[in-house]
C-alpha cells in the first residue's frame, strides 16, 4: 500500500465515525463506484473511536475491536483501502493489522510517541494540520515520522518519500469559534517537507462550540468554496467526511457532506484541480 499518497489527485472520504454496516457498506459501496466514474484513487475513512469529542457524552464509535472488524468488512465488500485514526500509541499495531493507512487527529500532531509508533508500523500516513499549527510545526512532525521510518529498516527503501506520509490541511483557529484556511500551506508544506497535502474541507468548515449545547457546528454551505479554492491552490488531493444522512450522523453532522451530491462536487474539484495543473499553478 506504500505510494497511497502518490501523485495524482487522491479522495478520502468516508463518515466520521464507524457506524452500522448500512451507513458504512452504503457509503463504500457509492464510493468505489465515484472511483471508477471519475478514475479517482479513493480512500474510505472512518474512525472506530472518537475521542476528541467536545462533550462528554458524545458518541465515540464502537471502539477498537467492534470498529476494526466493521471496517475490514468495508474493505471486503468495496476493494477501497481504508484508513482510521489513532488517538494512542498503543493502538497503533492491532489498526495497523486491520486497516490500510493510519491517520494521526489534529489535536495529536504533536505528540511525539505516537507520531513515532505509526512511523515505526510502516503504513502510510495521514497527519492531520494542528488547529494552531504552522507548516514548519507540520514539518517537524512529518520528519517524527520519517525519521522513526527510517530507524526501523535502515536503508533508502526505509526512508518515507512522497508516497508514504500526507498532511492534511484543516484551517487554523480565528478566535475561539472560527477556522480559516491559508491556501498558501499547501505550497509551503510541500516544499518544505517534501509530502503531499491534502485539503479537508468538511473540519475546515467547522465551528466549534457553535453547536447544540456548545457541542461542534458548522457550514456546510462552506464546503464547496474551500474545496474547490483548494484545488485551484495546489492541493495534491481531498478529504470529504460524507453520510448518506448528514443530519443522523452522530459526529460532524453538521459539515459533512452528503453522499448523493459527493460526486458533482467531486467533478467540479476535479476540473478546477486539473485547470491548475495545466497552467503550473502549483
Amino acid at each position: 500500500m506504500n505510494g497511497l499518497w502518490a501523485p495524482g489527485p487522491v479522495l478520502v472520504a468516508g463518515p466520521c465515525v464507524v457506524e452500522s454496516d448500512d451507513v458504512n457498506l452504503r457509503t463504500a459501496d457509492a464510493l468505489a463506484e465515484l472511483a471508477v466514474q471519475l478514475g479517482l484513487r479513493v480512500v474510505y475513512k472512518a474512525s472506530f473511536d472518537k475521542a476528541n469529542r467536545t462533550r462528554g457524552d458524545a458518541p465515540r464509535g464502537p471502539g477498537l475491536e467492534a470498529g476494526l472488524a466493521a471496517l475490514a468488512r468495508v474493505r471486503e465488500r468495496s476493494g477501497l483501502p481504508v484508513l482510521t485514526d489513532v488517538h494512542e500509541a498503543w493502538q497503533v499495531a492491532p489498526a495497523g493489522e486491520a486497516a490500510d493507512a493510519l491517520q494521526v487527529p489534529a489535536f495529536l500532531c504533536r505528540q511525539t510517541d505516537l507520531l513515532v509508533a505509526v512511523g515505526r508500523s510502516g503504513k502510510p500516513v495521514n497527519l492531520k494540520k494542528g488547529q494552531w499549527a504552522s507548516p514548519e510545526v507540520m514539518v517537524a512532525a512529518v520528519e517524527k515520522v520519517r525519521n522513526a521510518r527510517s530507524a526501523v529498516a535502515p536503508g533508502p527503501s526505509a526512508s518515507a518519500g512522497p508516497g508514504d506520509i500526507a498532511v492534511t490541511e484543516r484551517g487554523t483557529f480565528f478566535g475561539y469559534d472560527d477556522l480559516v484556511v491559508d491556501m498558501r500551506n499547501f505550497a509551503r508544506i510541500r516544499a518544505a517537507a517534501g509530502v503531499p497535502v491534502l485539503m479537508d474541507a468538511t473540519h475546515a468548515a467547522q465551528r466549534p462550540g457553535r453547536g447544540p449545547a456548545g457541542s461542534t457546528g458548522g457550514c456546510r454551505e462552506d464546503v464547496p468554496a474551500l474545496l474547490l479554492a483548494a484545488a485551484a491552490a495546489g492541493a495534491d488531493g481531498f478529504f470529504l467526511e460524507t453520510h448518506p444522512d448528514p443530519a443522523r450522523s452522530p459526529s460532524d453532522a453538521a459539515s459533512m457532506w452528503p453522499l448523493a451530491e459527493l460526486p458533482r462536487l467531486m467533478e467540479r474539484a476535479l476540473a478546477v484541480w486539473r485547470a491548475g495543473r495545466e497552467r503550473g499553478d502549483d
